[in-house]
């Protein structure tokens, strides 16, 4: 692992130009560190630039002030280490399961059967071994996440950003996939960057949950350590007495600015 940030935020300001001719700034001086190998979550209001701060890290959006720095280096286009995980799929479907996993490398210029190898590889750890030949309509929420979770880790990526990527499941099966994903984490520790509204999700997967105040001008207001030890079962870790005793406390924060965040819409 790298003695470096992964992801390191330093006062960075996100503003967008109203129709009006007037300026929003979503995000304000934000500070971030991720450190090579480290997991962690941000929660916040709706509305609180938790997904900017996402698209900050990717290269998809250029901050107003401030900088972003990449394993120690300034971070001025798109972050080829980094792999984003989105809530919507992002799969084909006019492509198999294999297809789709499998074109990342591809497009890359790996040969076609030696994509599809590793394709079948990913769709095996994932525990869909037996589907590759499934078209995403032929698949269940949960399946066609566990696809789009091989789509992107079969690149390796350095930097995992995940936007709330099990957000539309049913409780059960967020569940299973939170174990995967720690599974496949402890395997090989990436730095995560994990979006959530889940509070108990955020404690559960994280080594550090991250709180961000209710907009405009959102920044981070509080940062956590989890003192829970690893490897960990998501339905297991919730009954440790150390959980509910940071739940408590990170919710003694969050739930000011969530009312925050909701009078503002209330209000608009």
């Amino acid at each position: 692992m790298s003695d470096l940030a992964a992801v390191a935020l330093t006062g960075v300001d996100v503003a967008f130009r109203l129709a009006g001719g007037g300026v929003y700034t979503a995000v304000e001086r934000a500070t971030l560190t991720v450190a090579d190998g480290e997991f962690v979550a941000i929660v916040g209001p709706t509305g609180c630039g938790k997904s900017t701060l996402l698209n900050i890290a990717a290269g998809l959006l250029a901050p107003a002030a401030g900088r972003v720095d990449i394993f120690g280096a300034p971070l001025t286009a798109l972050n080829r280490q980094a792999g984003y995980l989105f809530q919507a799929d992002a799969l084909f479907p006019w492509k198999t399961a294999l297809e789709n996993v499998a074109i990342g490398l591809e497009t890359a210029g790996t040969p076609q059967a030696e994509a599809r190898a590793r394709a079948q590889q990913w769709l095996t750890r994932v525990g869909l071994g037996s589907f590759g030949d499934r078209y995403p309509h032929m698949l269940s929420g949960g399946q066609r996440k566990r696809v789009g979770l091989a789509q992107v880790l079969i690149r390796d990526p350095k930097i995992l950003l995940m936007d709330e990527p099990f957000g539309p499941l049913d409780a059960q099966t967020r569940q299973i996939m939170g174990n995967l994903l720690l599974d496949l984490w402890n395997a090989d520790r990436k730095a995560v960057l994990f979006v959530t509204h889940d509070l108990e999700e955020a404690i559960a997967l994280s080594d550090r949950v991250v709180i961000m105040s209710a907009g405009p001008a959102a920044r981070v207001i509080g940062d956590w350590k989890v003192p829970l030890a690893r490897p960990r079962d998501i339905s297991e870790v919730k009954l440790d007495p150390a959980f509910h005793d940071l739940h408590r406390d990170i919710w003694h924060m969050l739930k000011a600015e969530v009312i925050k965040g909701y009078a503002q819409t209330e209000g608009a």
